[in-house]
C-alpha cells in the first residue's frame, strides 16, 4: 500500500460511523438500482422470448371481454393456421383469497402441442389428457403449497362458482418446468371440457372464451393472417384484435402501468438523493482536512496530489458501497425471483445491469469528490494553516 492509499484510508477511518453510514446508504442505493433495472430487463426478456409462430386473438374492446365459442372453428379455417387453443382465465383461489395464482381452462392436448417449452418433469402427459378433472401445475406452485402428483386440489371459483357453491376439484396429473426462464412456473392448466360442462350445469349455456392462441405454419405469414382474422369478425358479434405473442405479452406488462418509466423516475430520485448525501459527506471531510492539506503542500506535495487525496476518498467510499450493493443484488437474486415469480417470471440480474451499477458507482464517486478536490487544489498552504 502506497503513501497515498494509507493517507486516504487514515482519513476515512477518522470518522468511522460517518463512513459506515455513507457506505450503507450507497449499498442500499446501488442495490435498488440493480433491483429496479432487473425488473425492466425481466419484462423485456419476456417480450423478446415470445414465440414467433404463435398469434393471439382477443377482443378489440378489452382483454377482459370474452369471445364466442364458435370463433375457434372459423379461425381454424384461415389459410396458414396450423392449430388453435382456447384459453379462459379461471380466477379461483386455494382455501383463502391470499392463496391466489394463475389458472387457465384450455384445450389440454393442443396446449401440450403448441407449448413444447412446458417440460413435464413429474407425472406424465397421458394421465393429464385421460382424466377430465386432471391438471398440470408448475414446479413453483408445487413447491409453494407442497403439492405432488396424485394430490386432489380444491379451488373456490371466485369468477365461476358452481351452481351448488361447492369447490372445484382438480387432480394433479403432472408437474411442468418451463424451458424458458421467462415463463411462469406458478400456473395451473386444466381441461376445457371440465370447465365447460360445469358451466353448462350451472348456467345452462356454453361458456365464452377469454382468448384464442393459434399456431402458424409459416411465421412470415403473420401479417396476412392477423388481417384476415380481424376482418372476418369486423361486423361482430364481437370484434377482435389479433396480435403477435410479443405484442400480447407487452400488453400484459402495460396492464401494471408504464413500468420502465416508473422505474426510471424512482431510480433517478434515489441516485440524486444519495449523490447529495455523498457530496455533503465529502464537503465536510474537505473542511476538516484543511490543516492536513496545508501541511502536505508546505512539505512539497503538489496541488494535484492534494486533490487526489480527497477524490480518492470519494471513490473509495463509493466503490465499497457500490460493490456491496451489487453483491447484495446478486446474493438475493434467487429469493427475489421466487417472491415475484407470478408477476415477473425469470427475474435475473444480468451482466449489463451489473456493468451499469459499476459505472454509476464510479460517476457518483467522481461527482461527489470533484468539488472538495477542486477546493483542495486551489488552497494555499499559508491560508490553510491560518484558517485552521
Amino acid at each position: 500500500m502506497g503513501p497515498m492509499s494509507r493517507l486516504v484510508g487514515r482519513q476515512l477511518t477518522r470518522h468511522p460511523i460517518r463512513s459506515v453510514l455513507t457506505v450503507g446508504s450507497l449499498t442500499v442505493a446501488i442495490f435498488l438500482l440493480c433491483l429496479l433495472r432487473s425488473l425492466v430487463t425481466t419484462l423485456e426478456a419476456g417480450v423478446d422470448a415470445a414465440d414467433s409462430r404463435r398469434l393471439w386473438v382477443m377482443s378489440s374492446v378489452s382483454l377482459f371481454a370474452d369471445l364466442p365459442l364458435n370463433y375457434q372453428r372459423k379461425i381454424e379455417q384461415v389459410e396458414g393456421v396450423a392449430n388453435t387453443c382456447k384459453w379462459q382465465w379461471f380466477g379461483g383461489y386455494y382455501q383463502d383469497r391470499s392463496n391466489w395464482f394463475a389458472q387457465f381452462a384450455c384445450d389440454e392436448k393442443r396446449l401440450l402441442e403448441m407449448w413444447p417449452e412446458l417440460e413435464i418433469i413429474e407425472g406424465n402427459a397421458d394421465d393429464f389428457l385421460r382424466n377430465k378433472t386432471a391438471c398440470v401445475i408448475g414446479e413453483g406452485l408445487a413447491r409453494q403449497f407442497g403439492w405432488k402428483v396424485g394430490d386432489r386440489v380444491p379451488l373456490i371459483g371466485a369468477l365461476f362458482p358452481r351452481s351448488d357453491y361447492s369447490v372445484w376439484e382438480f387432480d394433479i396429473a403432472a408437474i411442468y418446468r418451463p424451458k424458458k426462464a421467462t415463463l411462469d412456473e406458478q400456473t395451473m392448466f386444466f381441461h376445457w371440457d371440465y370447465f365447460a360442462e360445469t358451466q353448462r350445469a350451472s348456467e345452462g349455456r356454453d361458456p365464452n372464451v377469454g382468448v384464442y392462441a393459434l399456431e402458424m405454419h409459416d411465421p412470415a405469414a403473420a401479417s396476412s393472417i392477423m388481417a384476415t382474422i380481424d376482418s372476418m369478425f369486423e361486423n361482430g358479434p364481437m370484434r377482435v384484435r389479433t396480435t403477435t405473442e410479443a405484442e400480447f405479452t407487452r400488453q400484459f406488462v402495460e396492464m401494471v402501468g408504464n413500468v420502465p418509466r416508473l422505474v426510471a423516475w424512482i431510480g433517478t430520485g434515489v441516485l440524486l438523493a444519495i449523490l447529495l448525501a455523498v457530496i455533503n459527506t465529502m464537503l465536510m471531510a474537505g473542511r476538516e482536512q484543511i490543516r492536513e492539506i496545508g501541511i502536505l503542500k508546505a512539505l512539497g506535495f503538489t496541488d494535484g496530489t492534494s486533490a487526489r487525496v480527497l477524490l480518492g476518498q470519494s471513490l473509495f467510499l463509493c466503490g465499497i458501497g457500490g460493490g456491496l450493493g451489487i453483491g447484495v443484488a446478486k446474493l438475493t437474486e434467487g429469493f427475489i425471483a421466487r417472491s415475484i415469480a407470478r408477476m415477473f417470471p425469470g427475474y435475473h440480474v444480468v451482466g449489463s445491469t451489473v456493468a451499469l451499477a459499476a459505472v454509476v458507482t464510479i460517476i457518483l464517486g467522481v461527482l461527489a469528490g470533484l468539488v472538495p478536490a477542486w477546493n483542495a487544489s486551489r488552497l494555499r498552504p499559508v491560508e490553510a494553516l491560518r484558517r485552521s
